[in-house]
């Protein structure tokens, strides 16, 4: 009887288990015709095959995993207890599998509207954000309750036919072996099963798949495709782990263990050569929220929702160039790399116990300290979001200012609108000493809800032209909203700027985006479309040539820069960057450039630049690996303490 007990619970389980494969299977399908317009033109059927047989093997693990549930709590028990039904609670792990993977596959759709990606390192990051914030942007931009009572219907169907499958009749064998025997066969094949499914359908690590290898087709789309969203998340999860153990790419752990004080300080030391322009009596550095840099392109000009920097551009005391990265694909990325100096190696010094105990010698105050400067952040978001004013008044920032500290309206689930935040700042000059302002705006993000007709901008013809530039663009109104957001954060921030410079004829701007992943023309944005960010030095003094054409840089360079134009010869500071113009090569987490190139850190990915012609690709990738070494292991080896041990 327990043999028999064994093989019918067995049965339901295999049940279950071909069930949420086939969920999978289905909701893959789904996912890619959905976004079928972001299948490269190179692709061929062989390759959609392709992508989803590799993916039915991935998904034979999460199949797997969620039938070990009930294998193990029910027809395990099932075999010492024959009389103890327990099939109740198959159902009940069913549901509940059913239940995730629908609520994982709708929410999938939203998150790679913004990055390009099925669930990866990101997912962490918003889970280290302002929750609350979150949650809200959730509801009111994504529709988060709408979307969970879309989820219960569907999960609710998807478990009526599961409960009816259950209880289909299950075939019962009259097995005249001797009892030993058809144990170790039960046993021999439930092994092997399990050891086919752990390994993605192969015998071995070499032979099987996982989300390390699902790279099977040359379409980036569908190699996304490949993870089911478990996978996925696993992924995401391995990642993270990786990340605080310090393997990060790039990093030279056994140079972290090796490197002393003396030689991080002379690695960090720079020495200026003398001032360029006057010293001016304050600097902005403006970090526009999701500025991305591809709506300046010319082929996207006749949208005019970037003609604010472009017109500053082309005036006689600016600086611009294309050839520039954001620190990372976050807002608090950007921001913990302006405040500390630091490039990112996803160890968040925001919230590192080291950076609330001292002043990193690469901070962006220490410098301007020396200068006489004051150094104060102004942000348009809660002042306690992310732990970003922490991080600022604890590395050496004079003052912090959120929306609260300047009496601003409350006007989104993160803060106030760009108008209240430069307007607070233009009154706050008139009292203020020669002071280094970083600020940080938030209109062009989520739920964007700035009344942009008010404003003067008209979204249906914003929309006709989306139509018009970007046939491939699966929303045009969406994206047109948010073209609207970026012209209202472009029209304040020159509105600020011309009215500044008035005042303060002797003043220093510098703009770039914290990140531009977020909105993309289209399904199959270039690299250069879905990374990079502008760099524009504005003011008195400035040229078009006051840096090299085309100059290569990144965030944490603005700094340098800055200190290397209005330093005195012979003026000393610590950087983990060079000036801009004296990079290589800039990076981010994921992403590099070069004057010619853009490529991706951990492939061989390469895409010329927009305007470049030709470019030999392994000459200049070659330009990136001794940079993006030396800086992430420094930076790596400061943040975390500089014990000379592995972490």
């Amino acid at each position: 009887m327990r043999f028999q007990n064994y093989i019918k619970n067995c049965q339901l389980d295999l049940r279950l288990f071909f069930f949420l494969l086939l969920l999978m299977m289905l909701y893959r399908l789904l996912f890619m015709v959905r976004y079928a317009g972001a299948v490269g033109a190179e692709a061929t059927l062989s390759d959609v095959v392709m992508a989803n047989f590799t993916g039915l093997r991935l998904s034979l693990k999460s199949s797997g995993g969620f039938t070990l549930l009930p294998f193990v709590f029910v027809t395990l028990p099932g075999i010492i207890f024959p009389r103890l039904n327990l099939s109740r609670l198959r159902l009940i792990f069913g549901a509940l599998s059913i239940f995730l993977l629908t609520v994982l596959f709708l929410a999938r759709f939203p998150y790679y509207e913004e990055f390009r990606m099925t669930y990866g390192l990101q997912v962490f990051q918003g889970w280290h954000d302002d929750r609350l914030a979150l949650l809200n942007t959730m509801i009111s931009e994504y529709g988060l309750i709408q979307w969970l009572i879309v989820a219960i219907i569907v999960s609710g169907g998807w478990i009526f036919v599961l409960k009816r499958i259950l209880a289909l009749p299950v075939k019962v064998w009259d097995v005249q072996q001797p009892a030993v025997l058809r144990a170790l066969g039960a046993l021999l094949i439930t092994f092997v099963f399990m050891f086919v499914c752990r390994w993605g359908g192969g015998i071995s690590y070499a032979t099987g798949i996982n989300w390390e290898n699902a790279t099977v087709t040359a379409d980036d789309f569908l190699n996304e495709c490949v993870l089911d969203d478990v996978q996925a998340m696993y992924r995401a999860i391995n990642q993270e782990e990786r990340m605080q153990a310090g393997n990060i790419y790039g990093v030279d752990k056994a140079q972290v263990k090796t490197l002393t004080t003396a030689a991080v300080e002379k690695a960090l030391l720079h020495t200026t050569s003398g001032e360029k322009i006057e010293k001016p009596q304050h600097i902005f550095i403006i970090l526009g929220e999701s500025w991305a840099q591809w709506p300046m392109l010319e082929k996207y000009a006749s949208l005019h929702v970037a003609d604010g920097i472009k017109g500053l551009i082309a005036e006689k005391n600016s600086y611009y160039t294309p050839c520039f990265m954001p620190n990372g694909d976050a807002t608090s990325v950007a921001i913990a790399g302006m405040i500390t100096g630091l490039a990112e190696v996803s160890v968040r010094p925001n919230y590192q116990p080291k950076s609330f105990r001292e002043i990193y010698p690469t901070a962006i105050s220490v410098p301007f300290h020396k200068l006489g400067y004051k150094v104060d952040f102004w942000y348009g978001g809660a002042p306690g979001w992310d732990n970003i004013n922490r991080l600022a008044l604890a590395q050496g920032f004079d003052n912090f200012y959120g929306y609260p500290d300047f009496r601003a309206e409350k006007t989104n689930p993160w803060g106030t609108a760009d108008r209240n935040l430069f307007n607070a700042l233009a009154k706050h000059l008139d009292e203020e000493d020669p002071t280094v302002h970083i600020i940080m705006t938030t209109s062009n993000h989520p739920p964007y809800n700035i009344d942009l007709k008010a404003e003067g901008f008209d979204v249906n013809k914003a929309e006709a032209m989306v139509r018009e530039l970007i046939p491939d663009e699966a929303d045009p109104h969406n994206l047109a909203v948010e073209l609207g957001h970026y012209w209202y954060m472009d029209k304040l921030t020159t509105e600020f700027i011309r009215e500044i410079e008035k005042k303060y004829p002797n003043s220093l701007f510098v703009i770039t985006g914290d990140h531009a992943v977020r909105s993309n023309p289209g399904a199959k944005p270039t690299m250069f479309e879905f990374q990079s960010v502008p760099f524009v030095l504005y003011g008195q003094g400035v040229t078009h040539d006051i840096l090299p054409a085309r100059a290569v840089g990144g965030h944490i360079g603005i700094m340098p820069t800055l200190v290397e134009l209005i330093a005195p010869a012979g003026f000393t500071y610590a950087s983990v960057a060079p000036a801009i113009g004296e990079y290589p090569a800039a990076f981010n987490r994921d992403y590099y450039v070069t004057n010619k190139i853009m490529g991706q850190v951990n492939t061989e990915k390469t895409e010329l630049l927009p305007g470049i012609m030709e470019a030999d690709m392994e000459v200049e990738r070659a330009k990136l690996e001794p940079f993006l070494q030396q800086m992430r292991t420094l930076s790596y080896w400061l943040i975390m303490g500089g014990h000379n041990e592995e972490k």
